[in-house]
């Protein structure tokens, strides 16, 4: 059997002296009678456990692996990402492929793993009863499962044997599987093979790869702040990966450090001295194109499949070529005029009518932040919020024609105003809606309700929480770039909701299929309505607030959006088979100098548009977002318009 060197972890703690034993006590002090009974029954129920585990150990015994195969199917593999057009955009998984024993860990690691996950592991058989005990009144206190007493060995059993799957049988397979792991291996042998096959996110597996992939280095180099870091990831891996969300894997850092110091493992200066240097992620050595997109990809790739044991190659949805102009506009925008007024960072989203990602951009620089704002950044949407409701008044019976008015309005305290200061009187919904008109928004959501719109939005796709509102109707939610993309797809995609998808499929390196989409669609707009929607749509690009967005030779609609004060500014629009949101603003909610979803971000988009492939929509179709022509005083007329009209309505023609 192959052995890992021999190093235990051990540490002191200080014991309370002169406590009299259960048996020195005098008879008032002994424990009450229905918790008596109870430890006078102990006894028979662990010679009914070990009964249960002898069994349900024979019915597993034949399938379970010889213990030299764990070490080695414990080797990291590699995973070679496709792009759309089979190209090879990234290799992941060769930095720290190597299995590592413990001296090739540093010790603060090891320590840091141990005390945010099971301070008692050289204590125990490999269940632990004290922290199931406590485990067990933690969540009777909370009335809900807030606290687990599973052992490392535990975790590594259903790491190595079982699924996800929450249930008893579950539950008694890993304690039986446990207790095998303990009898057939040592301490260290367990804990080496823990720390070489744990899941720390971002597709790493195992504290080698986990440290390579976030800070550049070998396990043994991590600093203390780093080693913590990597320990605090244990517990949501794919949610507190630095990559993700470096302030919540620094937060989640400093418990770590903290239940070190109770622990006695490292100082209180030892500790104070990681605060003062906090881990951060070393810069990407390799190219970086589509890097957020690659983090978020693998970190879903991981949920639907787990730990590999072959090399992997994903066939993707991305197209380099729209990629590249996704990241080169938003970086130009940002370096020129968007640094001038105070904007530092934007995210990009690229949809085609299936559903297909083609393209994301999650910040101004994969290489200085990791932080994917396609996907994860929560941001008031503004007026980009607004189709849903004005879907919503088409269903109630509202048209594009349909008189509003546009007017100063209060609704309780709200006091909703246009963005320009003025007031236009009695317009069109289609005027209202291109020109993006808050009194107007305000008069339509006064009458259809906020439940209204809160049901279309949820039939659209947007899944975050929606307070039920007057100020809905201007943006009040805060949603991803990612998830508006998604819940203007339906617009696009002839009235279908479809879900969103980066990964066509997977295979391991013998060609055998492991994953492949399979698709599916939802109407969820008759036809009625996304002709209005269109024609909604489109009048903004063509007239409205999104002109800065207008292509020469095709037709182009969407929305603008800006939040109170500057702060988030959006444009989502779509033309052809392509559909591109674009999010700017500051990470610490700062406000931006007069940045709207008309100027920078409606530009971008146009940059984006003109770089993906020509529409190959019918002709009739493409026409068809245009809808029926404006009203006459919505027009861009000129004197020969004029006369055109003229000789129709008195000769007829077309």
């Amino acid at each position: 059997m192959r052995r890992s060197p021999g190093l235990r972890y051990a540490w002191r703690r200080d014991r309370q002296a002169g406590r009299p034993s259960l048996m020195a006590r005098s008879r008032s002090e002994r424990p009450p009678a229905l918790l008596w009974r109870l430890l006078s029954a102990l006894p028979t129920l662990l010679i009914l456990l070990l009964l249960a585990w002898a069994g349900l150990f024979l019915v597993l015994a034949p399938e379970l692996p010889d213990t030299d195969s764990l070490f080695a199917d414990s080797e990291q593999r590699t995973v070679t990402i496709l792009a759309a057009d089979d190209s090879v955009l990234a290799t992941r998984g060769v930095e720290g492929a190597r299995f590592v024993g413990l001296d090739e860990i540093a010790p603060h690691l090891v320590q840091a793993v141990l005390a945010i996950e099971d301070h008692r592991f050289y204590a125990h058989f490999g269940i632990d009863p004290i922290g199931l005990v406590r485990a067990l009144w933690s969540n009777l206190a909370a009335g809900e499962v807030v606290a687990g007493g599973s052992t490392l060995t535990q975790q590594l059993a259903k790491n190595l044997f079982l699924t996800p799957e929450r249930s008893l049988k579950r539950k008694l397979q890993e304690l039986a599987l446990a207790l095998w792991l303990e009898a057939r291996l040592s301490k260290d042998e367990i804990l080496v093979l823990y720390l070489n096959r744990v899941y720390l996110g971002a597709g790493a597996y195992g504290v080698e790869a986990a440290a390579r992939r976030y800070f550049g280095k070998s396990a043994k180099e991590v600093t203390l702040s780093e080693a913590a870091m990597l320990a605090g990831l244990l517990k949501a891996p794919s949610a507190l990966a630095p990559t993700r969300d470096l302030a919540r894997a620094r937060a989640r850092a400093e418990v770590v450090l903290r239940r070190m110091v109770e622990l006695g493992m490292i100082t209180p200066e030892r500790a104070a001295a990681a605060r003062a240097r906090p881990a951060a992620l070393a810069p990407e050595t390799k190219t970086d194109l589509a890097g957020h997109f690659l983090d978020w990809l693998l970190d879903d790739l991981t949920d639907r499949l787990g730990k590999h044991g072959r090399d992997l190659v994903v066939r993707t949805t991305l197209d380099r070529q729209i990629q590249l102009a996704a990241e080169d506009a938003l970086r130009a925008a940002l370096a020129g005029e968007g640094r001038k007024r105070g904007v530092e960072e934007g995210a990009i989203v690229v949809l085609d009518a299936q559903g297909a990602v083609r393209a994301m951009v999650g910040g101004a620089s994969y290489r200085t932040n990791r932080f994917n704002r396609a996907t994860d950044a929560r941001r008031q949407a503004g007026s980009a919020f607004k189709p849903f409701l004005y879907l919503a008044a088409l269903r109630a019976g509202w048209a594009p024609e349909s008189p509003i008015e546009d007017r100063p309005i209060a609704l309780g305290t709200w006091r909703p105003e246009n963005f320009d200061g003025r007031y236009r009187g009695r317009v069109t919904l289609e005027e209202a809606f291109a020109h993006s008109l808050n009194a107007a928004a305000a008069r339509l959501i006064q009458s259809v309700g906020p439940e209204a719109v809160i049901r279309v939005a949820r039939t659209m796709g947007i899944a975050s929480s929606l307070p039920a509102v007057p100020a809905l109707a201007l943006g009040a939610a805060e949603v991803s770039p990612l998830e508006l993309a998604a819940a203007y797809l339906p617009f696009l995609a002839e009235g279908l909701r479809r879900p969103v998808f980066a990964v066509r499929e997977v295979r391991d390196d013998r060609g055998r299929l492991l994953y492949r989409f399979a698709g599916g669609a939802q109407r969820v707009l008759e036809p009625g309505e996304l002709s209005a929607m269109r024609r909604l749509l489109t009048a903004v690009v063509e007239r409205g607030t999104g002109r800065a967005a207008r292509l020469p030779d095709r037709p182009v609609a969407g929305k603008t959006g800006t939040s109170q004060d500057f702060r988030d500014a959006w444009f989502v629009g779509f033309s052809g088979e392509f559909l591109v949101a674009v999010w700017l603003g500051n990470d610490d909610n700062r406000p931006m100098d007069g940045v709207t979803g008309g100027s920078l971000p409606a530009r971008i988009a146009r940059a984006v548009l003109e770089a993906a492939p020509p529409s190959r929509l019918a002709p009739e179709v493409a026409e068809g977002w245009r809808g029926s022509p404006a009203p006459p005083s919505a027009r861009e007329e000129n004197g020969l318009a004029l006369l055109l009209d003229w000789v129709r309505r008195t000769f007829g023609g077309p």
